[in-house]
Protein backbone atom coordinates (compact mmCIF):
# COMPACT_ATOMS: atom_id res chain seq x y z
CA UNK A 1 0.00 0.00 0.00
CA UNK A 2 2.46 2.36 0.81
CA UNK A 3 4.11 1.21 -2.47
CA UNK A 4 1.00 2.71 -4.43
CA UNK A 5 1.55 5.39 -2.43
CA UNK A 6 5.14 6.58 -3.16
CA UNK A 7 4.29 6.01 -6.87
CA UNK A 8 0.97 7.78 -6.57
CA UNK A 9 2.71 11.00 -5.18
CA UNK A 10 5.67 10.83 -8.13
CA UNK A 11 3.17 10.92 -10.46
CA UNK A 12 1.63 13.58 -8.98
CA UNK A 13 4.93 15.42 -8.85
CA UNK A 14 5.57 14.65 -12.14
CA UNK A 15 2.77 15.96 -13.39
CA UNK A 16 3.00 19.39 -11.91
CA UNK A 17 6.23 19.99 -12.27
CA UNK A 18 5.96 19.48 -16.19
CA UNK A 19 2.92 22.20 -16.03
CA UNK A 20 5.56 24.56 -14.63
CA UNK A 21 7.43 24.09 -17.50
CA UNK A 22 4.73 24.60 -19.16
CA UNK A 23 3.89 27.30 -18.01
CA UNK A 24 7.17 29.30 -18.23
CA UNK A 25 7.17 27.88 -21.51
CA UNK A 26 4.35 29.99 -22.66
CA UNK A 27 5.39 32.93 -21.07
CA UNK A 28 8.64 32.35 -23.43
CA UNK A 29 6.41 32.41 -26.07
CA UNK A 30 4.15 35.56 -24.79
CA UNK A 31 7.42 37.42 -23.92
CA UNK A 32 8.83 36.86 -27.62
CA UNK A 33 5.66 37.88 -29.35
CA UNK A 34 4.80 40.86 -27.14
CA UNK A 35 8.37 42.66 -26.38
CA UNK A 36 10.22 43.86 -29.66
CA UNK A 37 13.30 44.53 -27.51
CA UNK A 38 13.41 41.09 -26.17
CA UNK A 39 12.68 39.19 -29.72
CA UNK A 40 15.36 41.38 -31.31
CA UNK A 41 18.05 40.41 -28.38
CA UNK A 42 17.14 36.67 -28.47
CA UNK A 43 17.34 36.68 -32.32
CA UNK A 44 20.73 38.89 -32.81
CA UNK A 45 22.19 36.19 -30.36
CA UNK A 46 20.36 33.31 -32.24
CA UNK A 47 22.81 34.21 -35.09
CA UNK A 48 25.12 32.11 -33.34
CA UNK A 49 25.90 28.74 -35.69
CA UNK A 50 26.08 26.96 -32.24
CA UNK A 51 22.40 27.22 -31.41
CA UNK A 52 21.51 26.01 -34.30
CA UNK A 53 23.34 22.94 -33.97
CA UNK A 54 22.18 22.47 -30.30
CA UNK A 55 18.68 22.78 -31.03
CA UNK A 56 18.30 19.33 -32.72
CA UNK A 57 19.98 17.78 -29.79
CA UNK A 58 17.10 18.50 -27.57
CA UNK A 59 15.41 15.85 -29.38
CA UNK A 60 17.64 13.50 -27.48
CA UNK A 61 16.34 14.01 -24.12
CA UNK A 62 12.64 14.61 -25.60
CA UNK A 63 12.70 11.52 -27.18
CA UNK A 64 14.77 9.72 -23.94
CA UNK A 65 12.01 11.45 -21.57
CA UNK A 66 9.22 10.40 -23.61
CA UNK A 67 10.68 6.69 -23.05
CA UNK A 68 11.03 6.96 -20.05
CA UNK A 69 7.30 8.74 -19.66
CA UNK A 70 9.16 11.57 -17.97
CA UNK A 71 6.46 14.41 -18.08
CA UNK A 72 9.13 16.99 -16.52
CA UNK A 73 12.03 15.82 -18.54
CA UNK A 74 9.69 16.26 -21.58
CA UNK A 75 8.26 19.97 -20.55
CA UNK A 76 11.93 20.95 -18.96
CA UNK A 77 13.75 19.62 -22.12
CA UNK A 78 11.26 21.56 -24.28
CA UNK A 79 11.56 24.56 -22.06
CA UNK A 80 15.51 24.68 -22.28
CA UNK A 81 14.72 23.89 -26.41
CA UNK A 82 12.82 27.44 -26.89
CA UNK A 83 15.40 29.72 -24.68
CA UNK A 84 18.56 27.71 -26.40
CA UNK A 85 18.31 30.26 -29.16
CA UNK A 86 20.09 33.17 -26.73
CA UNK A 87 22.46 30.46 -24.67
CA UNK A 88 25.83 31.76 -26.94
CA UNK A 89 26.87 35.35 -27.51
CA UNK A 90 26.12 37.37 -30.20
CA UNK A 91 29.09 36.53 -32.96
CA UNK A 92 31.73 39.31 -34.12
CA UNK A 93 31.22 37.93 -37.54
CA UNK A 94 27.77 36.44 -38.99
CA UNK A 95 27.46 34.68 -41.99
CA UNK A 96 25.27 36.17 -44.50
CA UNK A 97 23.03 33.33 -45.21
CA UNK A 98 22.54 32.84 -41.54
CA UNK A 99 21.70 36.70 -41.22
CA UNK A 100 19.79 35.97 -44.45
CA UNK A 101 17.87 32.87 -43.08
CA UNK A 102 17.28 34.66 -39.52
CA UNK A 103 16.01 37.93 -41.23
CA UNK A 104 13.34 35.89 -42.99
CA UNK A 105 12.20 33.93 -39.78
CA UNK A 106 11.94 37.22 -38.35
CA UNK A 107 9.90 38.39 -40.99
CA UNK A 108 7.73 35.17 -40.92
CA UNK A 109 7.24 35.15 -36.92
CA UNK A 110 6.29 38.85 -36.69
CA UNK A 111 4.43 40.07 -40.09
CA UNK A 112 0.87 38.68 -41.45
CA UNK A 113 -0.25 35.70 -39.30
CA UNK A 114 -3.29 34.35 -41.75
CA UNK A 115 -4.98 31.05 -41.42
CA UNK A 116 -2.95 29.23 -43.46
CA UNK A 117 0.11 30.73 -42.12
CA UNK A 118 -1.36 29.43 -38.69
CA UNK A 119 -2.15 25.98 -39.97
CA UNK A 120 1.77 25.67 -41.28
CA UNK A 121 3.10 26.69 -38.01
CA UNK A 122 1.19 24.33 -35.32
CA UNK A 123 2.69 21.60 -37.77
CA UNK A 124 5.30 22.15 -34.93
CA UNK A 125 3.52 21.71 -31.94
CA UNK A 126 1.45 18.59 -33.67
CA UNK A 127 4.57 16.71 -34.93
CA UNK A 128 6.44 17.21 -31.41
CA UNK A 129 3.06 15.69 -29.53
CA UNK A 130 3.04 12.81 -32.28
CA UNK A 131 6.78 12.31 -31.73
CA UNK A 132 5.75 12.04 -27.51
CA UNK A 133 3.10 9.91 -27.78
CA UNK A 134 4.80 7.47 -30.14
CA UNK A 135 7.70 7.27 -28.33
CA UNK A 136 5.71 7.52 -24.98
CA UNK A 137 3.85 4.41 -25.82
CA UNK A 138 6.86 2.64 -27.00
CA UNK A 139 6.03 2.49 -30.88
CA UNK A 140 9.72 2.52 -32.14
CA UNK A 141 8.33 2.62 -35.64
CA UNK A 142 6.01 5.72 -34.99
CA UNK A 143 8.88 7.95 -32.89
CA UNK A 144 11.59 7.14 -35.96
CA UNK A 145 8.71 8.00 -38.64
CA UNK A 146 7.50 11.40 -37.32
CA UNK A 147 11.57 12.46 -36.29
CA UNK A 148 12.35 11.67 -39.39
CA UNK A 149 9.51 13.55 -40.73
CA UNK A 150 10.43 16.57 -38.84
CA UNK A 151 13.90 16.81 -40.01
CA UNK A 152 12.70 16.84 -43.44
CA UNK A 153 9.75 19.08 -43.15
CA UNK A 154 12.35 21.82 -41.13
CA UNK A 155 14.55 21.30 -43.79
CA UNK A 156 11.77 21.82 -46.25
CA UNK A 157 10.44 24.72 -44.75
CA UNK A 158 13.94 26.54 -44.34
CA UNK A 159 14.43 26.13 -48.13
CA UNK A 160 10.99 26.93 -49.56
CA UNK A 161 10.43 30.08 -47.06
CA UNK A 162 14.55 30.88 -47.37
CA UNK A 163 15.63 30.11 -50.68
CA UNK A 164 19.44 29.78 -50.71
CA UNK A 165 19.83 30.65 -47.22
CA UNK A 166 17.80 27.93 -45.82
CA UNK A 167 20.53 25.34 -47.15
CA UNK A 168 22.02 26.71 -43.49
CA UNK A 169 19.70 24.39 -42.12
CA UNK A 170 20.36 21.33 -43.49
CA UNK A 171 23.62 20.35 -41.61
CA UNK A 172 22.33 20.80 -38.56
CA UNK A 173 19.07 19.08 -38.83
CA UNK A 174 20.91 15.87 -40.56
CA UNK A 175 23.47 15.81 -37.84
CA UNK A 176 20.55 15.87 -35.01
CA UNK A 177 18.61 13.69 -36.90
CA UNK A 178 21.31 10.71 -37.23
CA UNK A 179 22.67 11.56 -33.17
CA UNK A 180 18.99 11.00 -31.98
CA UNK A 181 18.36 7.93 -34.22
CA UNK A 182 21.34 6.33 -32.54
CA UNK A 183 19.62 7.04 -29.30
CA UNK A 184 16.69 5.77 -29.84
CA UNK A 185 17.51 2.89 -31.38
CA UNK A 186 19.86 2.38 -28.73
CA UNK A 187 17.20 2.37 -26.04
CA UNK A 188 14.98 0.48 -27.57
CA UNK A 189 17.45 -2.47 -27.57
CA UNK A 190 18.97 -1.94 -24.28
CA UNK A 191 15.47 -1.60 -23.03
CA UNK A 192 13.32 -4.58 -24.71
Amino acid sequence: MNTINESEMRKRFDKKVAVLFAVLSMAFIFLMGTDHEFFEWAFSRHQNILSWYIRPIFMIPICYFAFKRNATGISATIFLLLISMFWFPRPDAIDPKVADFLAMEREYLTENWTAAKIMVTSIVPISMGLLIWGLWKRNIKAGIGVLIGIAVGKIMWSVVEGGTSGAKVIIPAVVGLGICLVAIIWWYKSDC
